[in-house]
């Protein structure tokens, strides 16, 4: 919108960049470009303002396929006033010389006209489509049928109006029919979730069938590893049994035959004493045997007296030392 502002009787506009400005004055064109500023009278006067920028214009409608099916089609369409002239010849473009303002709606004017342009197209495409098709390639197929009528519609280039692009957003169905048409693949995304499941737990259980087994392999080595270790202990056992046995066998052999060679010893030592001693007797024997009856005597009472106990003292009284010394004289024995 131009920014028009009043100074004593007179009106300055300025317009935006993107705006295209034609004044009249008294009938005769004054002024006429984009990005316009200049001060005017509002008696003589004849303001127009076409917008040259890209615009977007979203419609909605809805059209029946083949099959009778209620569609919804979601499109966009961005155009732009390539000839603002031609445009502000066909169209009101007219502003108010004080506020600016459109008088008419032009704007509005075009949407309807490319709107229904769109329309009719698109209807054309899914009036011979069934809705299965038209949901899963229709889209392709109006978008290039609203562009390809949309520049031929002759009317456009004479209202100065150039198609950019054109987009489809997207082509419904009605609540119930896409409920029904989800349900299918829901099923099938339930089916392969399911499926999914089943396949991870088979997974799992197959995972942990494997580590059961794992586990119980590693008990079966371990009882065979213990069951070798018990084993090689009793070896170890029985063999150093074997060789206590064995060395006490030798400890006792030797002791045998040291306690054997000690008692032939002793024998012999004991045989050889006795002899010894046999030999003595015999000789003292044979020595008493020559001896005289006197000597004989005098040795036992020699010998006597040696195993006599120790006489300290002896009291010997007068009676008896005179009966000793009687026996003496006459030659007895005390």
């Amino acid at each position: 919108m131009a920014d028009i502002s009043r100074r004593f009787g007179w009106r300055h506009l300025r317009s935006a960049p993107t705006s295209h400005i034609r004044h009249h004055k008294n009938g005769r064109p004054a002024h006429d470009g984009v990005g316009l500023s200049f001060w005017f009278q509002p008696l003589s006067a004849a303001l127009s303002e076409v917008p040259v920028d890209d615009r977007e214009l979203a419609m909605a409608f809805h059209a029946r396929t083949a099959d009778f099916q209620d569609v919804t089609v979601q499109a966009t369409v961005t155009y732009r006033i390539s000839d603002p002239g031609s445009a502000a010849d066909r169209l009101d473009f007219s502003i108010d010389p004080d506020t600016g303002i459109w008088r008419g709606d032009p704007l509005e004017q075009l949407s309807t006209l490319l709107t229904e342009t769109a329309q009719q197209h698109a209807l054309d495409v899914l009036a011979r489509t069934e809705l299965a098709a038209a949901l899963a390639d229709g889209v392709a197929a109006v978008r290039e049928r609203i562009a390809a009528g949309l520049a031929a519609e002759s009317r456009l280039p004479a209202t100065g109006i150039e198609v950019v692009a054109v987009r489809v957003v997207a082509i419904r169905p009605e609540p119930e029919v896409e409920r029904a048409l989800r349900t299918p693949a829901r099923e099938r995304i339930q089916q392969e979730a399911d499926r999914a499941t089943y396949e991870r737990r088979a997974v799992a259980v197959e995972r942990e069938r494997t580590i059961a087994e794992n586990e119980l392999a590693s008990r079966i080595e371990l009882a065979r590893r213990e069951e070798q270790l018990v084993e090689q202990r009793g070896t170890n056992t029985r063999r150093e049994a074997e060789e206590a046995a064995a060395a006490d066998a030798v400890h006792t052999e030797a002791e045998a035959a040291r306690t054997v060679r000690l008692a032939r010893a002793e024998a012999e030592a004991a045989r050889v004493s006795g002899e010894a001693k046999a030999g003595a007797q015999a000789a003292w024997l044979r020595v008493h045997g020559e001896a005289d009856a006197a000597t004989l005597h005098a040795l036992a009472a020699t010998r006597l007296a040696e195993n006599l106990p120790r006489i300290d003292s002896l009291t010997l009284s007068p009676d008896m030392l005179t009966t000793l010394l009687d026996r003496l004289g006459r030659g007895e024995r005390p």
